[in-house]
């Protein structure tokens, strides 16, 4: 059988779509064929809350009497990013205040987005249609024009597993990685993961609204760092970081319960983004996809504590949570940096939006490149 996205609308609009999460269906694929599936289901909800380094916030302060046009501007002593236009700032997550790593960009969103007061203070020359040199002031979600969340990578298709074969401690945006195999981090959703339960991006492209940080937001583009050329296991599923998203929502309508800042020893500042991606079960091709576990799921174990990050093994999602995994003959911990309680969360608010009729599926204006490697950076 097959269904198209405004035929799914419509049962939505009606309240008569039957939306499962993805771990639901999982469970449901051990007992049921993808054409029992197919012809049962019709949305199915994705999900994942996990640390998203390239993401962001566009502000526009309005102006001021007299106005000025900031060249360099700092938020709660974060520096933020002022070559846009007069009164248009943008701050990166992973932007750090000068005398404390512990803070940055990701903590000023959080802030910002709970309607906390932050101080902003800018500087310019001076020109004759904006003649103020300086200001300092507060802003807050209340009193700014708009917060508009744009996140350029968010939500990897999949990512290796993080260990440490050196003597000492790693210091990594995998979190800390103990000396000698100490432990194992990973940081992805599994079955629950959109881009896994869609891997070759049927449903999901430009335009798909989706669940962002508490409201509705949109896939805005593929994220940076997107490839297709990834090698993929026996369930047709990348075993190592592949496809991204390019997101974006008004952040004044987020929630800091899916929006937190974070800190990692050493590293530097990161921020956890949750998101939910609907996939309509369009035919028994998708069901199939859909219906991916957390043992099918494959990814690659990488060395962190060798510069090149090598190798060293392979594993699956049940394996990662089931709370160790074995790798040369050792027994090793581990640890999500993503909330599956979180993730399962959103799941769970997607379904209620779709099956009480307030969120409809969008059809992507665009897919996304087919066949598209990556370039590395030369060193010289």
């Amino acid at each position: 059988m097959k269904r198209s996205f405004q035929e799914i609308n419509e049962k939505i609009r009606r309240g008569k779509a039957v939306v499962l999460t993805a771990e639901e269906v999982a469970a449901m694929g051990k007992d049921h064929s993808p054409a029992e599936v197919a012809e049962k289901v019709d949305v199915v909800t994705t999900a994942t809350f996990g640390p998203m380094c390239s993401s962001g916030m566009f502000i526009n302060t309005g102006h001021a009497n007299p106005p000025i046009r900031m060249e360099r501007a700092t938020l709660n002593g974060v520096p933020v990013f002022t070559g846009i236009a007069a009164v248009d700032l943008y701050i990166g997550a992973t932007e750090n205040h000068p005398e404390n790593p512990a803070y940055g960009g990701a903590h000023i969103i959080e802030e910002l987005i709970a309607g906390e007061d932050v101080e902003l203070e800018a500087h310019a020359k001076g020109t004759d249609c904006y003649p103020l040199k300086d200001i300092k002031t507060t802003i807050n979600r209340e009193n700014i024009n708009e917060m508009i969340m744009f996140n350029p990578r968010n939500a990897y298709q999949n990512y290796p597993v993080a260990v440490n074969t050196s003597n000492r401690i790693k210091y990594t945006y995998m979190g800390s990685l103990l000396p000698r195999l100490g432990n194992a981090n990973f940081s992805t959703s599994g079955e629950l993961s959109p881009l896994l339960n869609d891997p070759d991006m049927r449903t999901i492209g430009m335009g798909t609204r989706i669940f962002l940080g508490g409201t509705t937001g949109y896939i805005s583009w593929y994220g940076t760092q997107f490839k297709t050329d990834a090698e993929l296991n026996e369930h047709g599923v990348p075993v190592s970081n592949a496809a991204t998203l390019a997101v974006i929502g008004d952040a004044s309508k987020m929630s800091p319960e899916f929006i937190k800042a974070a800190y990692y020893e050493k590293y530097g500042v990161s921020m956890f983004v949750g998101i939910g991606v609907p996939i309509p079960v369009l035919d028994e091709e998708m069901a199939a996809r859909l219906m991916i576990r957390n043992e099918q799921i494959t990814t690659r174990i990488l060395d962190y504590g060798d510069p090149d990050h090598p190798e060293l093994g392979r594993t699956n999602y049940r394996e990662l949570m089931s709370g160790e995994i074995e790798l040369n003959q050792k027994k090793i911990k581990t640890a999500s940096l993503s909330s599956i309680f979180q993730a399962r969360k959103i799941a769970d608010i997607l379904k209620k939006q779709i099956s009480e009729g307030i969120f409809l599926l969008t059809e992507p204006v665009e897919v996304f490149p087919k066949n598209k490697g990556l370039n590395s950076l030369d060193i010289r």
